[in-house]
């Protein structure tokens, strides 16, 4: 029972993993633009459902084609669905505090929006990164910290370049 309850942890973990990062990054970036809280969530959604649905379908012709070469049996549409849901729960969490502000017009909030965002994020990403390791069998702490790591430097650069094209507009 437990191989099957584990059979889409790879694919919880890959789209998990890459929602926090890239939505977090496009968050990153409009504000290094210095754009408003409604652009974020502009970009954030479109970014989180374009990119969830990409990485399915990726996902999807990934597993078909893997499948089709080794001649296995995994399920291309599940695998595609797994990682299309985990992607949108773990990459929703990066836009959780713009969105709370927005709904709430509360000023504290939508002071601390971002800040609230990067330690969302952060510990999405800790979480995610350890669940990594247990997957593939490595130090939990390493793989947390890597994750981690990995998704701040993506969220640096993103905001780095936001910051210097912030007069393009």
């Amino acid at each position: 029972m437990k191989k099957r309850r584990n059979h889409f942890l790879p694919e919880f973990v890959y789209g998990g993993t890459d929602g926090a990062i890239t939505t977090f990054a496009v968050v990153s970036g409009v504000i290094g633009a210095s754009l408003s809280s409604s652009i974020v969530l502009i970009l954030g959604f479109a970014n989180l459902i374009a990119d969830g649905f990409s990485m399915a379908v990726s996902n999807y012709l990934s597993t078909k084609s893997r499948n089709d070469i080794l001649k296995c049996k995994a399920n291309a549409s599940q695998t595609a669905v797994a990682t299309f849901f985990s992607f949108i729960i773990i990459g929703i969490i990066p836009l959780i505090s713009f969105v709370i502000a927005a709904i709430t017009k509360n000023d504290y909030l939508i002071r601390m929006q971002f800040t609230y965002s990067i330690f969302l994020t952060g510990i999405a990403m800790l979480i995610i990164g350890a669940i990594k390791g247990n997957v593939t069998k490595k130090s939990k702490i390493k793989s947390a910290i890597q994750t981690f790591l990995i998704g701040g430097t993506a969220a640096i650069l993103a905001f780095v370049v936001g910051y210097f094209l912030r007069n393009l507009g």
